[in-house]
């Protein structure tokens, strides 16, 4: 449900392993699949292409499917309206898993359509559509949800396609820790510059590094645990991203592990004059700030920022968002 960039690689990997898979997409997004297929290819080289005729595709959630589990993908502000749509179609009790960015997805799905057995997932990738129908993934990570019985079916397929997926009984601090990361999509999407050039240049990294010092001093006063997505412990990812680029280079191999061909959803989403995701990333970061009765300014000034693309479409150099955001 939302086959974008992240609903079209989960599945045509799951398609490409044997499982059904129905697509719920936008029109563009549909008539791409319809003339060119679905193509997949990510950072080690793996690639796979469904013909059209192999895709089972649709505008709004079929009528009559009972189908073991869905995955919902849409952006963070279409929650509500898809869960709704969801429940209309789906028998109570269906399985929905929640493969989007932010914290407060599934809770704001199961206010919408609490007869839905609503479950949270991660996608620590990330997908960027290349082509007409190519999705390509050009960073590393698993994937991680609730338990569910109906997830854990699709490890082997996952798992044809280098994709692990871990499953646990709560996943909140993970998504917290997710959010850290997704700090720098507006970073990246103001940049102009693919991913792994936005994040060796110094002065976007401290832009990044402000963000997330934001982010976790409120955390712990909330004293909401956090987990890392990544193998670099959340509270010393700030002081890292502030190294010089040579130290940096070294320190977070792994992190820079992606190809030139990354980019975040949210460049793309800028690119196409669409809404972004900004409100639940910084957005979130400020309501957890009013929540404890203390301010979020640089994630506030960086979700006005976003906001105010149209007014001013052309990319930020690494100095000029650093004075926006009250840096320099």
């Amino acid at each position: 449900m939302g086959a974008g960039s992240v609903g079209c690689f989960l599945g045509g990997v799951l398609a490409q392993a044997g499982h059904e898979l129905h697509f719920v997409a936008r029109p563009r997004v549909l008539e791409a699949l319809r003339t060119q297929g679905l193509r997949l290819s990510d950072l080690e080289g793996r690639q796979i292409h469904l013909p059209p005729q192999t895709l089972h595709l649709h505008a709004q959630p079929p009528v009559g499917l009972r189908p073991a589990l869905t995955l919902l993908c849409v952006k963070s502000g279409a929650t509500a309206e898809a869960a709704r749509q969801l429940a209309a179609c789906l028998p109570p009790g269906s399985a929905v898993v929640s493969m989007q960015n932010g914290v407060g997805n599934v809770e704001r799905a199961r206010e919408a359509a609490p007869a839905l057995h609503w479950l949270a997932g991660m996608v620590p990738f990330n997908v960027a559509e290349q082509a007409a129908g190519h999705y390509h993934r050009g960073t590393a990570g698993g994937l991680a949800a609730e338990q569910h019985a109906a997830l854990q079916a699709l490890s082997p397929a996952l798992a044809g396609f280098g994709i692990k997926l871990r499953l646990q009984p709560d996943l909140r601090a993970l998504q917290w820790g997710k959010l850290l990361i997704n700090l720098n999509n507006p970073v990246n999407a103001l940049s102009g510059r693919p991913l792994r050039a936005q994040l060796l240049d110094r002065g976007y990294r401290r832009c990044f590094a402000a963000l997330q010092a934001e982010a976790l001093a409120l955390l712990q006063q909330a004293g909401i645990a956090v987990a890392a997505p990544t193998p670099v412990p959340p509270r010393h990812l700030p002081a890292l991203l502030r190294l010089p680029t040579p130290l940096f280079r070294l320190l977070a191999a792994r992190m820079l592990r992606m190809d030139s061909k990354a980019r975040s959803s949210m460049a793309d989403d800028l690119a196409r004059g669409r809404k972004t995701e900004i409100d639940a990333l910084c957005g979130e970061v400020v309501r957890l700030a009013c929540r404890e009765g203390r301010q979020a300014p640089l994630n506030a000034r960086m979700q006005a920022l976003v906001e105010a693309w149209a007014q001013r479409p052309r990319p930020y150099g690494p100095r000029e968002l650093e004075e926006a955001l009250g840096l320099r």
